[in-house]
């Protein structure tokens, strides 16, 4: 999955310590000619900067052994070791044209605008007039980038401590869970696959069929409930959301329920009236953690719908489903920044079993950081 950082940084980095010609790639004909970073060419030149920069061959102490052991050549020895320990300033101009090569790699991978913008300009305020020794640059713009894109996401908290907080208190009060999201993300089945999760880890839990626009809905998730083994309490069709959710929670209580799990219909977030069946059903009900579930592959459209979810009933957390086809990774990124909250977990197949929390610096390989 991802990966659209992989090799990239490396290619900005080489031409940058080797002051090459770049094509700028906002006007396709023009060549912006960089000037080639002076190096002593004589002996006496080469002695001098040696000798100036002695304190530096610390850093360098492999790559001077590996020099005296080239074969011979038309370059001196103290000209090959001047050029390694040589430092490159990157400039205004040089990062114009990577800073937007970079917006536009993160667009194409499905970063929202104003999460691009903020990355570059963070990224330029890092780099741009400081100087590098050449061997270190690619390593010091993935660094940057790294730091810049893991403040952008929220450390997930851990939802089975949460549960235990709450539910090893006498009083026995279930955890509430709810679910919101579109139609058509795999809400249903992601309701599913956190039951499935929650009940390995010990927890019993009880589902909620409060997607009672849809009759289908509901036979789906008694369905999935007969496979996970887990109860399922629903109404009929038409009936109130917020009261099937009710009737979940009582049931948990009166069954010594560890866990609530309501699915809730998807809703269309430009529909303010739709949305506000979801804040009656967060009303009756006070959820504990109301998780929004969204598609990786959807883009600046989930950013969006999480605006008009967390907008109607202030979420908590967000599933991302079908990560496991999405080779941009971006939607994680844009959800993260919108809404300063934490991506939970990523479903990333049809069975109960795939579905993963959320793992920030397995994502940041991922992207090839």
């Amino acid at each position: 999955m991802f990966k659209f950082f992989k090799d990239k940084i490396g290619r900005w980095a080489k031409k940058i310590s080797e002051g090459s010609e770049v094509k700028d790639l906002r006007e396709p004909e023009k060549i912006v000619e960089k000037k080639e970073i002076p190096v002593p060419m004589k002996f006496n030149e080469g002695m001098k900067q040696f000798q100036s920069d002695t304190d530096k061959l610390e850093d360098i102490s492999e790559e001077v052994e590996e020099i005296a052991k080239e074969e011979p050549g038309t370059r001196g020895f103290f000209e090959k070791v001047t050029s390694r320990i040589q430092k490159v300033k990157i400039s205004d101009d040089d990062f114009e044209i990577y800073g937007e090569e970079l917006r536009m790699l993160l667009l194409e991978n499905n970063v929202a605008f104003e999460v691009a913008d903020k990355v570059v300009a963070q990224l330029e305020g890092e780099i741009v007039g400081k100087e590098f020794l050449r061997k270190e640059i690619e390593a010091e713009i993935r660094d940057v980038l790294k730091g810049i894109i893991s403040d952008i996401l929220i450390e997930p908290f851990d939802i089975v401590e949460r549960i235990k907080e709450k539910t090893q208190d006498q009083s026995k009060e279930p955890f509430i869970f709810l679910f919101v999201g579109t139609n058509g993300t795999g809400k249903t089945t992601t309701v599913a696959k956190i039951a499935s999760f929650l009940t390995k880890k010990g927890f019993s839990c009880v589902l909620a069929a409060a997607d009672t626009f849809r009759a289908a809905s509901i036979e789906q998730l008694k369905y999935h409930g007969k496979r996970i083994d887990v109860k399922v309490i629903s109404q009929d069709y038409g009936a109130d959301p917020a009261s099937v959710g009710f009737d979940a929670i009582q049931y948990a209580k009166k069954n010594f329920i560890d866990c609530v799990l309501i699915d809730t219909a998807g809703r269309m977030h430009t529909s303010k009236n739709l949305l506000k069946e979801i804040e009656k059903v967060a009303k009756v009900c006070k959820p504990d953690l109301k998780f929004f579930v969204g598609e990786s592959i959807t883009g600046n459209d989930a950013v969006e719908q999480v605006k008009s979810f967390d907008w109607a009933v202030q979420i908590d957390g967000i599933v991302l489903t079908k990560a496991d086809i999405d080779e941009k990774g971006g939607t994680a990124l844009s959800l993260g920044y919108v809404t300063k909250k934490p991506i939970l977990f990523l479903g990333t197949g049809q069975e109960y079993n795939k579905i993963e929390v959320f793992n920030k610096e397995k994502f940041l390989k991922e992207l090839g950081l």
